[in-house]
């Protein structure tokens, strides 16, 4: 399986996206903005960082990058699509998954250790996570999770959330929530359970290095896509 990582003006944690996928062994190619061509990537990243500055409102101006006709018709022919920080707040603004993501409760950039519990039952990125809980770092200022009452009734009814704040135990409750997301949302997946967006970074937490490797076993969930 080949990857590709979007590099959007501001992006920062690109690297670190190429960086844990050749840790897995997977080869990785970065892709610009400006391109038309995803040079036969069969899963697609949008990384973290700031793309455009967050002008306007963040991911609303990178939804509009050339890029990104081709990101949408992979994801609507059924191709894999993960946006992880400002790629979740990219794929929102792309309609790609539901919802919308707010600035934090607290209205303040929040960067810190946090605990998530995987929740989608049949989800590639969440099925085989087998943990209560996974301790991924977070840095975001607006990720604060929002969809009206349909929305969130089918996400639970289909099993689209793919993770939930919680503490080191796995209970999810209201002081392990960071940012006021709300039901402790912490990522969300498409109906067709092919496109995957999630505000903290596993792939700051895959290099053994930095002492932590959950992030590590959340990225090696995708490398699933390779037997489907």
């Amino acid at each position: 399986m080949k990857f590709g990582v979007v590099v959007f003006p501001g992006s920062n944690c690109d690297q670190d996206a190429v960086d844990t996928l050749e840790l897995m062994d997977q080869e990785v190619v970065k892709l610009w903005h400006k391109d038309h061509d995803l040079q036969g990537c069969d899963f697609i990243i949008l990384p973290g960082g700031f793309s455009y500055g967050d002008y306007l409102r963040t991911g609303a101006v990178a939804r509009f990058s050339p890029i990104m006709n081709e990101v949408i018709a992979h994801a609507n022919r059924g191709g894999y699509l993960m946006g992880i920080c400002n790629g979740f707040q990219v794929l929102a603004e792309a309609r790609l998954v539901p919802g919308v993501l707010l600035r934090n409760a607290n209205q303040q950039y929040v960067c810190k250790n946090i605990y998530l519990t995987p929740q989608s039952p049949d989800a590639l990125l969440t099925a085989g996570l087998d943990r209560p809980s996974y301790k991924i770092p977070m840095a975001h200022g607006e990720g604060r999770y929002f969809a009206d009452a349909d929305t969130l009734k089918s996400l639970n009814d289909n099993g689209q959330v793919l993770f939930r704040y919680c503490d080191e135990t796995g209970a999810i409750t209201e002081a392990a929530n960071p940012n006021g997301s709300l039901e402790n949302i912490a990522g969300v997946t498409n109906l067709s359970k092919n496109v995957f967006g999630m505000m903290p970074h596993p792939e700051r937490a895959a290099d053994p290095a930095l002492g932590n490797m959950d992030g590590r076993l959340i990225m090696d969930q995708i490398l699933k896509a390779v037997l489907v």
